[in-house]
């Protein structure tokens, strides 16, 4: 303990004149849509603002979005929140309710649970809606379909939206999973995206509404997207210097973000996946698994830039809630070859064949979590005939080069170079 308070202090501690020393704050690579807009805050002069977002919306500085605008004199007079709430405190699927912001008086209103035509009187004492919220690049989680509902509801009521664009934090080259199937169509999948879109929030709005918002009859909103400066879509999080926020309880790092797009399927099966522990959708397991079976299982898959280890542990919450379980954790070595998408199913595949009499998917019946979740009924059959990973995995490759061919025209940043 001397040791390690001595070198904590060597560290912190100038010696040369007594004072603790401060050291420079490491300027951040990349700048997300809302410090582009804070540069130029005019364009919202004198209209009132209604802005979306939740505790992932900071500058660099950590400065949330709501106290940054109001500071440049931007009007704000209405805050709407996704899923999990403006402050973030509600688990997955619980509604939050409307509040009133103790600092600044306003209006914190839940949008999660509501469709488009319930978000229309909301919006009707505001002039422009503003949209800054964190993604994570997996077509299963719901902001994006939140800011697809009030960009409806927004072209409905004549509001112009703004969206405050940020980086996709896995990455936007990447594109992996099966291309959802309109018959699966829901609020963990509203449009025909792939389960790994590989697009920013940004460049997503831009898609929903010239593409598929024409396609089912629906009106265009008048939309503008601030870019972000400084990203190429071959970076992760980490390379942006940016400061990583929850955007919801049980996705606490980049880490998690990185391996979400393949084991947020576990939820469609019943097995945990880690929520209640530190490590959701890095540890995976149930009651019945031997963790040091299914790790050797995983590691002779040969799955690339990805290894397992077997470990154990209790549920806090969620499924088997303060039971001891055994399972897997998974470690991304090499990010830019790991295919989350090919282990989550891979991981499915093992534990279905460990313990045929014990796996289970959450539904007994039509339809199923997991049809929700890949948009399709294809993988959960495929699965349950006997087919592998890898061969469920290579059937999708002619509907993601269409996807491919699709976004393009729709893509903000470049791949590699300098960042525009």
């Amino acid at each position: 303990m001397m040791i390690f308070l001595f070198t904590f202090s060597f560290i912190g501690y100038n010696f040369a004149n007594g004072e603790t020393a401060h050291y420079p704050k490491k300027k951040p690579r990349v700048m997300t849509g809302l410090e582009v807009l804070l540069q130029n805050p005019d364009q919202l002069k004198g209209k009132r603002v209604g802005l979306i977002t939740n505790p992932t919306g900071i500058t660099s500085d950590y400065q949330h979005a709501l106290d940054a605008m109001l500071e440049k004199g931007i009007q704000v007079t209405q805050v709407f929140g996704p899923e999990h709430g403006v402050r973030g405190t509600e688990q997955a699927g619980e509604l939050p309710g409307t509040l009133i912001d103790p600092k600044t008086g306003l209006p914190l209103v839940n949008l999660y649970g509501k469709q488009p035509a319930d978000m229309v009187p909301l919006f009707k004492d505001v002039d422009v809606l503003v949209f800054d919220i964190q993604d994570v690049g997996t077509r299963f989680y719901t902001y994006i379909y939140t800011m697809a509902y009030a960009m409806e509801a927004a072209a409905i009521a004549d509001k112009p939206f703004i969206v405050l664009d940020r980086p996709n934090p896995i990455g936007g080259v990447k594109v992996e999973g099966p291309v959802l199937e309109e018959e699966y169509s829901s609020f963990v999948g509203l449009f025909p995206i792939p389960q790994r879109h590989g697009m920013t929030v940004g460049e997503l709005a831009k898609l929903f509404n010239e593409e598929f918002f024409p396609k089912a009859g629906k009106k265009k909103a008048e939309l503008q997207v601030v870019k972000v400066k400084g990203w190429v879509r071959h970076q992760m999080f980490e390379e942006t210097g940016l400061p990583w926020v929850l955007p919801s309880p049980n996705m606490p790092t980049p880490d998690t973000a990185k391996v979400y797009p393949g084991t947020g399927l576990i939820e469609a099966t019943n097995l945990s996946e880690g929520r209640g522990t530190t490590r959701p959708f890095e540890l995976i397991g149930a009651p019945y698994i031997e963790g040091w079976k299914l790790a050797e299982e995983l590691n002779k898959a040969g799955l690339p830039g990805v290894s397992f280890r077997e470990a154990y542990f209790t549920p806090t919450f969620s499924k088997y809630q303060n039971t001891a379980v055994g399972g897997i954790q998974v470690y991304v070595e090499e990010p830019d070859k790991f295919d989350p998408i090919l282990t989550g199913l891979t991981i499915i595949e093992k534990t279905k064949k460990l313990y045929p009499d014990k796996f289970a998917w959450r539904e007994s019946k039509e339809p199923y979590w997991m049809d929700k979740l890949t948009g399709t009924d294809r993988v959960r059959k495929q699965i349950d005939q006997g087919l592998s990973a890898k061969e469920i995995v290579r059937g999708w490759s002619q509907e993601l080069k269409e996807f491919l061919a699709l976004r393009k025209k729709y893509l903000l940043y470049p791949s590699r170079g300098i960042p525009r």
